[in-house]
């Protein structure tokens, strides 16, 4: 994204990867990043969970605009609801079709048994994800752009801190457990914000 505030969402949710790639060529003799099946899966998914949160965020920011604040909560509300939906629906297609079809991808044995260690990660994640990028939609919806950018890059910070403790002590395992966590973190700082009913969010108290 071009605009200020694509940037700020972008810039968090790329940061981890960078070591993520360094941690993966520990592996390179069975596959590098960009050959990484069920990394790739996770990230096309979690696109798709943002996408739907863009179209949340287009209805809150012209409810905000209006200061329709019974529109804005209730649009909130109802995506979020959708967005758990979408996550839970998520994690049983991805379930069921990598479990089935990763074959497709490769017919060697040492990624289809990497696979199978982060599939329960790819599928379980999702409602996660799913949450975590609708809370964001949410938050841009309502102009909240410094608290997103500034609990985005707290979030990424900690999550690398996870990813070298947990790779080093876990190896590929610890890798999962990582993005897990920073998924999760993203998540419980979106719902802080709406929860706490602070910030734009204000309103929610009276």
């Amino acid at each position: 994204m071009m605009s200020e505030d694509g940037y700020t969402k972008e810039i968090p949710f790329d940061f981890p990867r960078n070591p993520l790639c360094i941690f993966l060529s520990d592996f390179r003799s069975v596959f590098k990043f960009d050959e990484l099946v069920c990394l790739q899966v996770w990230l096309a998914t979690s696109l798709l969970a943002d996408g739907f949160a863009v179209a949340g965020q287009a209805i809150l920011a012209s409810a905000f605009a209006k200061k329709d604040y019974k529109r804005a909560a209730a649009t909130a509300s109802r995506v979020l609801q959708l967005g758990l939906v979408l996550g839970f629906l998520l994690a049983v297609i991805l379930g069921t079709g990598l479990h089935f079809g990763a074959r497709l991808f490769t017919k060697d044995d040492k990624v289809l048994h990497l696979i199978s260690i982060g599939l329960p990660f790819v599928a379980g994640t999702q409602p996660i994800n799913a949450l975590a990028f609708v809370f964001d939609g949410v938050n841009f919806g309502a102009s909240d752009f410094g608290y997103a950018a500034a609990s985005l890059v707290m979030v990424a910070i900690v999550s690398v801190l996870c990813l070298v403790l947990l790779s080093a002590t876990h190896g590929f395992i610890g890798l999962w457990f990582g993005l897990t966590i920073y998924m999760s973190l993203r998540a419980a700082v979106g719902f802080w914000r709406i929860g706490t009913a602070t910030g734009p969010w204000s309103f929610l108290r009276r």
